[in-house]
């Protein structure tokens, strides 16, 4: 069991190593327990060791002993003999200074002290609270193994131990007792010296520990429960990694996660020794079990992780291309410099190396060195400060089609250097440092959306570190309506026929209410092409909609169903002539986006009052089928067209009475619709006759667990503060799928199931034919079993339909109790985009359509 500087500092904490060391040993345990320095010992002594002034020494040296002084006065406790030796060998090393020892090895010798202390102290508190602790000297039992090309710096402070399971120490230490209490950081090299091992030493003791031991597992209790999807105090919605394997954390340590140092997990490797991290605050937390077992699955990402403050060095000369020796000859004066490569990335006539902090002393001088010697062989320009973002997870090569989303985003960046990993784990991507803040929770939750992260999976992913700790609002599935209330209702209605789509109005209800709260928004539009059932019309009607209609057919649905009094507005794309000399028959607000209809079709338009839709030149969404900006998207008007279109307006005598922008689908960040309102209002200063501004919709409906929702009082405040700007415009917008989404489902019943390998397929009697997201877009939707939604999910299925299509795949890798032909299956958030996208393809029966009010 290993406690780090915070897990040891305080009494409370003490408490809690306390009962944690007794419950192992009430399930029958030895234990052995490594600590760290208190927190902020081992840079005071770094200091000390900094300081030429006796004088200075000796009262750092005061201060390190009071803080120990302090800690016992909690603790009630006299100062142990084993912590006196200790405090009077530190004070020793103050006042004699590096002169008797050498520099390098008197600083290992000071700095041990800090492990020596906190270890000492400990033993004396676990023994006076009733548990016999034994304290054992780990320079006893890590010996440093010599390296080759190890200089004296190194071979002292960042050592290496061989650790192969020890029959010998683990008798002896039987011999002395139960518990045992040792230092991390700190072993001995084979002249005696005391010897350090670098950054993260703790945590490679213990697994050295484990590893001579032969140990159960070996716990890493530190103040956090585990290994995250990514960084949780730069995404909150960061879920808990449950269960990896030892080269997957490696991974993930190495490509910048703090919780944990990637060599400590060598170690544990041949002996198979599992690792677990808990957090000693929380113990009750699940925590993250490593451990050499690989489950059999379809490849995902597991984590995306930053590490900011490296440096690039670009180096280009044409006389590299197949110049024997170049790189030989280049990579020699990052030796000589001392500097350790990370990324690489090679063309021609360029190669590109990145140099990570962590593991190299990049001071201006030593890179300003290294660049005046490599430019005897070539061009060099150093970049800095970058950032590299790595996805981490098994079987990258295979999932670039699945990120084809999070490789847009990049290629709206500068990107220096890509690397895809050898062992096919990472893929690494080197920006601008200063980007890295906003784009790692960008691409965190578009990793989810894209199913790429399968936050869906219970036994690999645990609960978001907002749930855990708080702060941030996050899905809670149980609350669903058809978890819960309508449960008894769907089953009987499933057990009748299927398929069938069902939908809870009063869901519908309370989420236009939710969009009525927005005080800054004039007018609201519903996008009728999510559902066009007649009911939810009519209920959208009564809680004060208008409606946008894309076809004739949606305005007659529309017509026919709501009262007069409701505003139409009519946004085709691609339309006929018909369409609009029909749609000018009607009350509906006219959109046109391109010059086409006003170029060949003057006089259809002529003396009309109609609605510009601008493409502003980026879309935004989960996939690239529901992305509606930028050159690559048909919809909009592209600005560098307006003053065309405004002198067609003109020759028509047609006034543009509304500006219109939508960029794309499941967009969750509030302050992507102040931007849309800004640019729009910049835009209708030029035009003169506007009088309002449709910021379309694309409300993001959080499906994965863990994804955080959109924050609707945020949004208000920031098309609040937009508004203010241009006040006298009139504020719409157009919200479709946040309406419908969670108040449908569509149930299914189970046919049959086949294995094939290592996967298990589930069969339902509608697929693709009925719902077409997951086929079209990528699109995740829950699924569960609703005859056993009690029961415990112990199957991991492949959930299939029976069309005739190798895509008719409605859910990968589902975690689903073991389920029985008749089962009655439920796919969640199918109010939108399902019914109304169906088909008879394959003849097969389409879904009937129920209401429940």
């Amino acid at each position: 069991m290993k406690f780090g500087g915070t897990s040891v500092a305080t009494l409370p904490r003490w408490q809690n190593i306390r009962e944690l060391v007794a419950s192992r040993r009430a399930e029958g345990a030895r234990v052995v327990v490594v600590v760290s320095a208190l927190t902020g010992i081992t840079d005071a002594l770094k200091h000390l060791c900094t300081q030429d002034d006796k004088g200075k020494r000796i009262e750092a040296a005061k201060a390190i002993a009071q803080r120990h002084y302090d800690l016992l006065d909690h603790m009630q406790l006299a100062v142990p003999d084993t912590l006196a030796s200790r405090l009077s060998e530190l004070a020793k090393l103050a006042e004699e200074g590096p002169a008797s020892l050498g520099e390098l090895a008197w600083s290992a010798q000071v700095q041990a002290q800090g492990e020596l202390m906190s270890s000492s102290l400990g033993a004396a508190f676990l023994t006076h609270s009733g548990l016999a602790t034994q304290w054992v000297d780990a320079r006893d039992c890590l010996a440093a193994i010599a390296l080759p090309n190890q200089n004296e710096r190194t071979k002292l402070l960042s050592a290496m131990v061989e650790a192969k399971p020890d029959p010998s120490l683990n008798a002896r230490l039987a011999r002395l007792g139960d518990v045992f209490i040792t230092q991390g950081f700190i072993a001995r090299e084979s002249k005696g010296r005391t010897v350090l091992l670098g950054r993260g030493g703790s945590d490679t003791s213990a697994s050295y520990f484990g590893a001579l031991l032969k140990a159960q597992r070996v716990e890493i209790w530190t103040d956090v429960a585990g290994m995250f999807t990514a960084n949780p105090r730069q995404v909150p919605g960061a879920r808990l990694l449950q269960k990896l394997d030892y080269e997957e954390a490696q991974e993930i340590a190495s490509t910048g996660a703090k919780v944990l140092h990637p060599r400590c997990l060598s170690p544990l490797r041949e002996p198979r020794v599992p690792m677990l991290i808990k957090d000693t605050n929380r113990p009750e937390l699940e925590g993250t079990v490593i451990g050499p077992e690989v489950r059999e699955h379809a490849p995902s990402v597991k984590a995306i992780s930053a590490r900011k403050g490296l440096t690039l060095v670009s180096m280009e000369s044409v006389g590299m291309w197949q110049q024997v020796g170049f790189l030989a000859d280049v990579f020699t004066h990052f030796k000589q410099h001392g500097l350790s490569v990370d990324l690489i990335s090679s063309a021609e006539t360029n190669v590109t190396v990145s140099l990570d902090p962590t593991e190299n002393l990049l001071d201006s001088d030593a890179v300003a060195a290294l660049a005046s010697d490599l430019a005897k062989s070539c061009r060099v320009k150093v970049i800095a400060p970058c950032a590299a973002i790595t996805l981490v997870g098994r079987g990258m090569r295979s999932m670039l089609h699945t990120l084809s989303s999070v490789l847009a985003e990049f290629g709206q960046l500068r990107v220096h250097l890509i690397s895809q990993s050898s062992n096919n784990l990472n893929l690494t991507f080197v920006v601008d440092e200063s980007v890295v803040d906003e784009l790692v929770p960008r691409l965190h939750e578009m990793l989810i959306t894209a199913g790429a992260l399968r936050t869906d999976d219970s036994a690999l992913f645990g609960s978001s570190w907002q749930s855990l700790y708080g702060s941030g609002e996050t899905v809670v599935a149980a609350d669903a309506w058809w978890r819960t209330a309508c449960r008894d209702e769907l089953l009987a209605l499933g057990v009748q026929a299927t398929p069938r789509y069902v939908y809870h109005l009063p869901t519908v209800r309370r989420q236009a209410r939710e969009l009525k709260s927005l005080g800054s928004v004039d007018r609201l539009h519903y996008a009728v092409k999510a559902n066009t059932h007649p009911a939810i019309l009519r209920a959208l009607a009564e809680e004060g909609f208008g409606f946008e209609c894309v076809s004739p057919g949606e305005l007659k649905a529309v017509m026919a169903a709501v009262p007069e009094s409701a505003p139409l507005l009519f946004t085709p794309n691609f339309a006929p002539r018909e369409d609009y000399a029909w749609a000018f028959t009607t009350r509906a607000t006219v959109s046109l986006d391109s010059l086409y209809p006003l170029e060949h079709w003057g006089d259809v338009f002529r003396g009309r009052e109609i609605v510009l839709r601008i493409d502003l030149g980026r879309g935004l969404g989960h996939h690239e089928k529901v992305r509606t900006g930028g050159s690559g998207s048909k919809f909009g008007l592209p600005v560098e067209q307006i003053d065309a279109f405004l002198r067609l307006a003109d020759t028509y005598n047609v006034t543009v009475r509304g500006l219109h922008a939508h960029l794309g689908s499941g967009i969750l960040d509030a302050k992507h619709w102040g931007e849309v309102y800004g640019q729009l209002a910049s835009l209708a200063e030029r035009i003169g006759s506007v009088d309002f501004l449709d910021i379309g919709g694309g409300l993001g409906v959080p499906s994965h667990p863990g994804e955080a929702r959109l924050d609707i009082a945020a949004l208000d405040e920031v098309l609040r503060k937009v508004k203010s700007a241009y006040p006298h415009y009139k504020l719409w917008m157009e919200p479709g799928r946040y309406l419908v989404a969670d108040a449908g489902v569509l149930i299914t019943r189970v046919t049959q199931q086949k294995g094939k390998g290592s996967w298990r397929y589930l069969g339902v009697d509608t697929g693709m034919n009925s719902l077409i997201r997951p086929a079209l877009y990528d699109a995740w939707h829950e699924i569960v079993n609703l005859t056993r939604l009690d029961e415990p999910a112990t199957a991991l299925y492949q959930v299939v339909g029976p069309i005739c299509e190798s895509g008719d795949v409605i859910g990968s890798d589902r975690r689903l109790p073991e389920a029985k032909e008749g089962d009655v299956m439920l796919i969640a958030q199918a109010g939108a985009y399902g019914k109304v996208m169906s088909s008879p393809y394959n003849l097969r029966d389409e879904a009937e359509e129920i209401i429940l009010e």
